[in-house]
């Protein structure tokens, strides 16, 4: 029982000292930033690649992806989310506003065990832009079997 308390009061504490990260704030009905609901709050991205081959990579390699992207728009870019196509991809994303007229970048890694042969990739990027929210991102790796 003590053992239990002591992982509830270590979570507790824990999360205590996470509350002060700065965060967007939350629509009532979840996780997506309100901004990224205010069509006032909207703004226009340049995707400076949003399409990349990788050509050949040897299974079990640990491939680094980014794609580069710049607010062409007149408010703050804010990236909301960025889903990967599969488990292998694990993404990471801005977490602060992109001012008008700056660069960001969007980074991945694609673990390659298991995943020979031809990949096409994607990740679903989630932004407060004019016309479409979704963006998609992709590329493309063809990886061979260990030697």
């Amino acid at each position: 029982m003590r053992t239990l308390t002591a992982l509830f009061v270590a979570a507790v504490f824990i999360a205590g000292c996470k509350s002060n990260d700065k965060k967007l704030p939350a629509t009532a009905g979840g996780n997506t930033p309100a901004v990224i609901m205010d069509t006032t709050q909207f703004t226009t991205i340049q995707w400076l690649d949003s399409s990349k081959n990788f050509g050949k990579i040897e299974e079990g390699q640990l491939l680094e992806v980014s794609f580069r992207f710049k607010n062409t728009g007149d408010k703050p870019l804010v990236i909301a989310r960025v889903q990967p196509s599969c488990g292998c991809t694990v993404a990471e994303q801005s977490k602060e506003p992109i001012a008008p007229g700056s660069e960001g970048q969007i980074k991945a890694s694609f673990n390659s065990q298991g995943r020979i042969g031809i990949n096409h990739k994607s990740l679903n990027v989630y932004a407060n832009t004019k016309g479409v929210q979704d963006h998609v991102v992709r590329f493309e790796v063809e990886v061979e079997k260990k030697k």
